[in-house]
């Protein structure tokens, strides 16, 4: 029996922003870092711009076109562009989990993110080879981390600055807005229970995350989850699944930095399933209260005319 935790309190909702808020900003800390490591190396700098620019990489042509093909000013070039990316990653991250500027960042960032799937370069077309290796799965399946992040991000958003945070020591911001928990926590499980989805259903497919795991217990996971019926026991396994593959990771870890960057995603995703393990992921269109209303409808529509309600007809006859 797990203990219940009410997300209406502004206390506990200030300590779920928290919790989201560290998470996310972990992944930017690791990120900047990790690439700001190789961009300012002179040995390393060319290595990962032909990456990021090449068919594996993250921009697809229509990207590099509108960077770098003149429209913008001549130093916007692949190096400069991905070096003040990675350096806004890492001063972003320490922000957030320091808790400076939240809810800017986070609407930034939720935003932000979908720029990395409608960039990557995909090919899907039936029977089309691309003549080099690039992703052939699309964009929002290889990207599903960074979509369910954007939606980490819109929670924060509306949660707060969170508990410890700079905004609300510093600035006298409020840590908890103290918002409805149903809307909230419906976009949360929907946005984890997506990446588990995407993961059962296709895995073995082309760059798609499956952690390690078995497709069917991903699917499993992310059907629970986006049912909204016993979340918090989905919630749990997706945090064994998520320590799992962290842990796993180790083996093969050839430095520190690399090891934390092959990660960084899964600590958001840590923190989301932790939070909804903790408070559950709400009512709204839950599994269970959907079928009722689902047969209702079907009684409305299929089943014949409807008498109105005794109110109204005693209404009408009083009238009359």
């Amino acid at each position: 029996m797990l203990l219940s935790i009410s997300p209406r309190d502004t206390r506990v909702q200030a300590r779920l922003a928290l919790a989201l808020r560290v998470g996310l900003g972990l992944v930017f800390i690791i990120g900047g870092v990790a690439k700001l490591a190789r961009l300012l190396s002179v040995s390393k700098a060319q290595g990962i711009v032909d990456e990021y620019v090449g068919p594996l990489g993250y921009i697809n042509q229509t990207f590099l076109d509108w960077l770098f093909s003149g429209q913008l000013p001549g130093f916007v070039t692949p190096w400069s562009f991905l070096t003040v990316l990675s350096a806004f990653e890492l001063v972003s991250g320490v922000m957030l989990v320091a808790g400076l500027f939240v809810r800017p960042l986070a609407v930034v960032w939720a935003l932000l993110l979908w720029s990395f799937v409608v960039s990557l370069p995909v090919v899907t077309a039936p029977g089309v080879t691309p003549p080099s290796p690039t992703y052939t799965s699309p964009a929002m399946f290889v990207q599903i981390r960074d979509i369910a992040l954007s939606g980490f991000f819109f929670v924060l958003y509306n949660l707060g600055a969170g508990a410890r945070s700079l905004d609300a020591l510093r600035f006298g911001r409020p840590a908890s807005l103290g918002r409805d928990w149903e809307p909230l926590g419906l976009v949360l499980r929907l946005s984890l229970g997506a990446v588990f989805l995407i993961g059962g259903f296709f895995a073995g497919f082309s760059k798609i995350a499956t952690f390690g795991m078995p497709g069917v217990l991903l699917a499993v996971i992310g059907l629970g989850l986006v049912a909204g019926v016993g979340t918090r026991y989905f919630a749990l396994a997706a945090v064994g699944v998520l320590v799992w593959f962290i842990t796993a990771k180790l083996a093969g870890a050839g430095s520190a930095i690399g090891y934390l960057n092959s990660v960084k995603r899964e600590f958001a995703l840590l923190a989301a399933a932790g939070v909804l393990a903790a408070v559950d992921g709400g009512r709204l269109f839950a599994l269970d209260r959907a079928w009722p209303a689902l047969r209702e409808g079907l009684a409305t529509y299929l089943g014949g005319a409807r008498r109105p309600p005794a109110g109204v007809v005693e209404a009408d006859k009083a009238r009359s």
